[in-house]
């Protein structure tokens, strides 16, 4: 055997230059002991990727500060599709928890359906007296259309920026302030709509005055006048056992079965008034309404313009259209449901208005409802009269909860876009809650001229909400995705919500300076 000398010897003969005394050590690193040279790192125990904290599981485990969501996030949890099969399990297992499943076709129909159809199909039969039967017929189909063309753009562009709300999407077009602008809009609309909401139901159960007259609610014509059938006691009660149920739920899916019972109210009150109508007419009592408007002075002119803000708001859903998608097993359904919603609100509109036009002729009042308050000219029409309150009046009950749904997510977006998405956090869900309801309770009973605040302001945010902002997204086109016929209908939606807007506050100051004496003020 050959000794390490020997190896040593072979091995200066054969490379001279690199002999045992020309090679050098190399130094150690600096600022390290020379005890620590050539230890390897101790090997770290890695957890397994199916077995690491979700943000769900971080958040049960350690409160809403492990978890903040950016200002982009949208308002609303949603499953999203994971490559890694335990991540998207333990997703899966929470939502379900929570109760984020999927939503169903027809439920999410009458959810939106229920969004559109709120207060204002009383006040559609008086712009077809203003307007005439013909284009007041026609601009209600053309506002259906317009509101499908707006929420398209909404739901393509989305897509396109991946949000998942509506103020996320404007985030992505305009940045933070188009974000905040349209959670504005939003929040001004719905709260007006709310307030309004609850000030025709106490009208509706314990009565109203009008220029000195008494119009009697229903409970006061059933049991008299009582401490309990007082305006204030009635809506105190219909807040705790209906309107604050309603309102807990976390989760637009659960309304299904109220949102399509106040659909089917809508529809009792349209056979109703058909069925009126058709007696009255084999009867001989109705008379040919006009067919287009008359004009015959100044004031019945600017009078056309104040039936524009009640056709353009009439469909306005857009503030609940994400939130309602972001339930479906399939998404791809939301442009059938948005179809098939608005044919459904488009047939009722047309219906309420040409029957109730032509039941009443000119004395439709602005609120034809106020027309449902005397003889009716024909038998059991006091019965007829409550049965349209009544359904009147818990349709709008249970349309209260939808609209509430989406006010609360864009308060919270508001007043916290960096927490938790609310439905994961009870105090703030429940607080927000209380502090709204209190607000739109205090605003019905103790502020009646509100409404006249809010017929300006819930006009313009509602436009801005419908039109204003789908149109300036698809103009701004930031993913490159707009068409010409895009580009050509936005304009036409911004001067349509323009022009309306501006006619609603000509026509607010004009019956406000000239009164119908036609003396100014």
């Amino acid at each position: 055997p050959i000794s390490f000398d020997e190896i040593g010897i072979i091995s200066e003969s054969v490379f001279p230059n690199h002999s045992r005394s020309n090679t050098t050590r190399r130094p150690h690193p600096p600022n390290k002991p020379k005890s620590n040279w050539k230890q390897k790192p101790k090997p770290q125990f890695q957890i397994p990727h199916f077995l690491s904290l979700t943000p769900e599981m971080t958040l049960m485990a350690g409160g809403d500060r492990k978890f903040r969501r950016s200002s982009k996030s949208p308002l609303l949890p949603h499953k999203q599709l994971q490559h890694q099969h335990h991540y998207h399990h333990h997703r899966d297992v929470f939502a379900s928890e929570v109760g984020f499943d999927g939503a169903s076709f027809s439920g999410a129909v009458f959810n939106l359906s229920t969004t559109i159809v709120g207060a204002g199909i009383m006040a559609l039969p008086a712009t077809l007296k203003q307007l005439g039967l013909i284009p007041g017929l026609i601009l209600i189909a053309l506002g259906a259309i317009l509101t499908e063309f707006s929420i398209d753009v909404i739901l393509r562009f989305s897509k396109a920026s991946k949000s998942s709300s509506y103020a996320g999407l404007a985030g992505d077009a305009f940045g933070g302030v188009g974000r905040t602008a349209l959670q504005l809009c939003v929040v001004v609309n719905n709260l007006g709509m709310l307030v309004v909401y609850l000030i025709i139901i106490g009208d509706v159960l314990a009565g109203t005055w009008t220029e000195g007259l008494h119009h009697g609610g229903v409970i006061e014509e059933w049991f008299g006048q009582h401490w309990w059938t007082s305006r204030s006691s009635l809506l105190l009660l219909t807040t705790f056992l209906v309107l604050v149920p309603l309102i807990s739920f976390k989760r637009v899916d659960s309304l299904r079965y109220t949102s399509a019972l106040s659909v089917v109210l809508a529809i009792v009150f349209v056979a109703i008034t058909a069925g009126i109508t058709i007696v009255k007419l084999l009867e001989g009592g109705i008379q040919m309404p006009p067919l287009f408007p008359q004009l015959v002075d100044q004031a019945s002119f600017w009078k056309l313009f104040t039936t524009i803000p009640v056709l353009v708001t009439a469909y306005i859903c857009h503030h609940n259209v994400h939130p309602i998608e972001n339930e479906l097993t399939d998404t791809s359904q939301m442009k059938s449901i948005v179809k098939t919603s608005l044919i459904l609100c488009s047939s009722v509109y047309i219906a309420t208005s040409f029957f109730g036009f032509l039941l009443f002729g000119e004395q439709t009042m602005d609120d034809v409802l106020a027309n449902f308050d005397g003889d009716l000219g024909i038998p059991y029409s006091s019965l007829l009269d409550d049965m349209v309150r009544v359904s009147y009046g818990v349709h709008l009950m249970l349309v209260f909860p939808i609209v509430f749904f989406s006010l609360r997510l864009n308060v919270d977006g508001l007043l916290f876009p960096y927490a938790i998405p609310i439905p994961y956090d009870n105090k703030r869900f429940y607080s927000l809650s209380a502090f709204l309801m209190g607000f739109i309770f205090l605003g019905a009973n103790f502020v009646p001229s509100i409404w006249d605040a809010f017929q300006f302001t819930g006009a313009t945010a509602a436009v801005s909400v419908g039109f204003i902002f789908p149109a300036a997204i698809a103009l701004r086109d930031n993913h490159c995705i707009a068409t010409r016929k895009d580009r050509l209908v936005s304009w036409m939606m911004i001067l349509v919500a323009v022009s309306s807007s501006t006619a609603a506050i000509l026509s607010d100051m004009y019956s406000f300076f000239v009164p119908k004496n036609g003396a100014a003020t």
